[in-house]
């Protein structure tokens, strides 16, 4: 499936290479149109060839992720390989307050994303997740 048109997702856990699922922090997944600012400090533009979607990492860390995303009740399941050859498994589910404003506003090396109450920013130096009141 592709990824949503609009969301504010928390990460519920990460597998990688098959092993538990974990979580290690609070990661913030921002999506507007076919754009995206994750805190774990990269953002850019998803693409979808039928099959796998892909996040580019157009601002922040570089790279990309490329994935499998499918629905689990309400949550969002993606699956991929990394450029490494490591696997991962993350599971996403629906940040509450995510209805109301949104946007996405560029300015050289800085990413924002904004969805209802939820706000990540990402630029140079990293990402940061904020929650309006």
């Amino acid at each position: 499936m592709r990824a949503p048109e609009r969301g504010a997702w928390l990460r519920r856990g990460i597998s990688r290479d098959g092993g538990p699922l974990r979580e290690d922090g609070y990661v913030v997944w921002l999506q507007v149109g076919d754009r995206y600012a994750d805190s774990r400090g990269f953002a850019g533009v998803t693409s979808y060839d039928g099959t796998r979607v892909r996040f580019g990492h157009d601002v922040g860390e570089p790279g990309e992720d490329e994935g499998v995303l499918t629905q689990d009740g309400v949550n969002l399941v993606e699956t991929g390989t990394n450029t490494d050859g490591s696997t991962f498994r993350e599971i996403w589910t629906p940040l509450p307050d995510g209805e109301g404003p949104c946007g996405v506003w560029r300015v050289a090396d800085c990413q924002v994303v904004r969805v209802g109450a939820h706000l990540v920013h990402v630029d140079g130096r990293g990402g940061g997740y904020l929650r309006t009141p």
